[in-house]
């Protein structure tokens, strides 16, 4: 245990110190009768955006999915392995999940790579730059507007584009599709600030984003 991070242990200790004190029955009735989160959350990878902290969620409330820039990819039933695909079918089909977020976060990484004209991009050969290439066609329409917009209006646009595009790609699944017509799951969109903290949410119907009420 000796390379193990320090870090981890450290913060172990003081979980079992203090949150654990508090969610020790939750935990047990957990382990004996399984998880039943009501809600999906797709999120970004980055440290910075960790929805069970924004969203003060204890054990067993919310599944969570990470991956980089929080993508939805489409649907796709190949041979190829599709981790963000078998997650969501997971929570919906075995978990029965009601609603299905899809949070984008300022500032991501992946976001600004797939905007990148200077050489920082990914290269097309790596994980990250075949599965940011998804973002593509609509990376390119908005670095088109390079004469009219910054370079972070660009990406805060891009970011919250690939989030409803991301909405989009969810009902693609069959099962999703017909489960959202017939009332039985909601998709969400969401965008967190990390500079402020301010949390956006999509209107389902223009696609618009405005600050969620404190």
């Amino acid at each position: 245990m000796a390379n193990f991070p320090e870090r981890l242990i450290k913060g172990y200790k003081e979980f079992t110190s203090s949150a654990l004190i508090n969610e020790r029955e939750k935990y047990k009735e957990l382990a004996e009768k399984g998880q039943k989160p009501t809600v999906l959350i797709i999120a970004c990878c980055d440290s910075r955006a960790a929805p069970e902290t924004i969203f003060s969620a204890g054990p067993g409330e919310l599944f969570v999915v990470r991956n980089v820039a929080n993508l939805v990819p489409p649907y796709a039933p190949d041979g190829n392995h599709h981790s963000t695909s078998a997650a969501i079918e997971f929570a919906v089909k075995g978990l029965g999940v009601k609603d299905i977020v899809v949070m984008g976060h300022g500032r991501c990484g992946g976001i600004q790579a797939a905007l990148s004209t200077d050489g920082a991009k990914l290269d097309d050969g790596d994980f990250i730059g075949k599965w940011m290439s998804m973002l593509a066609p609509v990376a390119e329409q908005v670095a088109a507007t390079d004469q009219v917009m910054t370079p972070a209006e660009r990406q805060n646009a891009l970011e919250r584009v690939s989030i409803r595009r991301s909405v989009q790609n969810l009902r693609e699944f069959p099962y999703i599709k017909q489960m959202e017509k017939d009332g039985a799951v909601n998709l969400h969109g969401a965008w967190f600030d990390i500079s402020t903290a301010e949390l956006w949410v999509m209107n389902g119907e223009t696609g618009d984003f405005s600050r969620a009420e404190n």
